[in-house]
């Protein structure tokens, strides 16, 4: 992977899709419309839902059914992807589709910790991916009734263990089979992307997903100890097991810091209090999305004719659709529009 010609097809279709994306600009306009079926019928006339949403009647769609219409672009953008790729291309793509699988099956533990049915509406953004692109048997889990029927109709799947150990402990919250979950994807992406990658691509996914992980380990951190006082063990348990700029010894201190004031100091040395001047323990949560954001940018400017084009395509899409959503729930509760816009930079 990595070379003009393995990428020149798929980055010419990326750059198309990419051009179809909602703007800024064109935030800043739907947060400002009156109501929500105004919103749908401006999203019918933006290049990426034009085509999709044209026999839609904006009238007839409440903000659920709007929900799942975006939540279901990111799955037809996905395939469309996956049809033009190449072999080794697809090899990456599967594994980061994984992160969909996850998606779902938290949804499913949700309505099973609330004792509540999966209605298969519901599942309907999902049921084409999982057709084409998963081995999950999704109405076999939706019609689970409890989390020991649930694991064991993921049995021979990769989520299986991990969701068996947390639920042999006993009392396991949703977050424990959330986390279990999160953390397994994490270490089968870390543990296997030099079995799939070589030179500049290795290069790029290890940095994306490294400076993600340190991330998210700064923010597990600061949050168990300023929102929960949380001990060191328990911390140390919530942790993604693996380190790219943060060193395990900074970890250690970061965690055991005994004030607010030693964590700052300790977290000012490291690699991103140094790198990112403008980020504070306070801003870590909002800053998280920037970076990453920023990374997948420079990367995907740096090398069009690598995975790195893919993962930043993904994300973008991803990230649309969560700030598309927020949008939509400001604009039903008639947030005011620079509140709003507060609301979905953050988001």
């Amino acid at each position: 992977m990595g070379s003009v010609l393995s990428y020149s097809g798929l980055s010419t279709k990326i750059r198309a899709m990419q051009s179809r994306l909602v703007t800024d600009e064109q935030l800043e306009e739907i947060v400002q419309l009156p109501n929500v079926p105004q919103v749908t019928a401006y999203l019918k006339r933006t290049p990426e839902y034009q085509n999709i949403w044209s026999g839609l009647d904006e009238n007839d769609l409440h903000r659920g059914q709007i929900e799942k219409l975006l939540k279901k672009s990111i799955f037809l953008n996905f395939s469309r992807l996956y049809h033009f790729a190449n072999q080794e291309q697809r090899t990456f793509l599967s594994l980061y589709s994984k992160r969909y699988e996850i998606r779902v099956l938290k949804e499913i533990m949700t309505n099973l910790f609330d004792h509540r049915d999966t209605d298969p509406v519901d599942i309907s953004p999902y049921r084409d991916f999982f057709r084409h692109h998963s081995k999950l048997d999704i109405d076999r889990l939706t019609a689970c009734t409890n989390m020991d029927e649930f694991i064991a109709a993921l049995k021979g799947n990769d989520f299986f263990i991990p969701l068996s150990q947390v639920n042999e402990r006993g009392n396991a919250t949703l977050f424990d089979f959330g986390m279990a979950l999160d953390l397994s994807y994490f270490s089968q992406i870390w543990n296997v992307r030099k079995k799939l990658f070589k030179g500049n691509d290795l290069k790029q996914i290890t940095k994306a997903y490294g400076e993600k992980f340190d991330m998210l380990n700064l923010q597990f951190i600061q949050r168990s100890k300023r929102c929960f006082q949380m001990e060191p063990a328990a911390i140390y348990a919530l942790l993604v097991p693996m380190n790219y700029k943060l060193r395990k010894e900074e970890i250690t201190t970061l965690v055991e810091a005994p004030t607010p004031e030693e964590f700052r100091r300790i977290f000012n040395g490291t690699y991103y209090g140094k790198k990112y001047e403008q980020l504070t323990v306070a801003s870590l949560e909002e800053f998280y999305n920037y970076i990453l954001r920023s990374i997948l940018e420079q990367e995907a400017r740096k090398d069009p004719y690598s995975v790195a084009v893919i993962y930043s395509y993904l994300y973008h899409k991803e990230h649309e659709v969560n700030r598309l959503t927020i949008a939509l729930e400001c604009v039903r509760y008639g947030v005011d529009p620079e509140q709003s816009l507060r609301y979905i930079r953050n988001g």
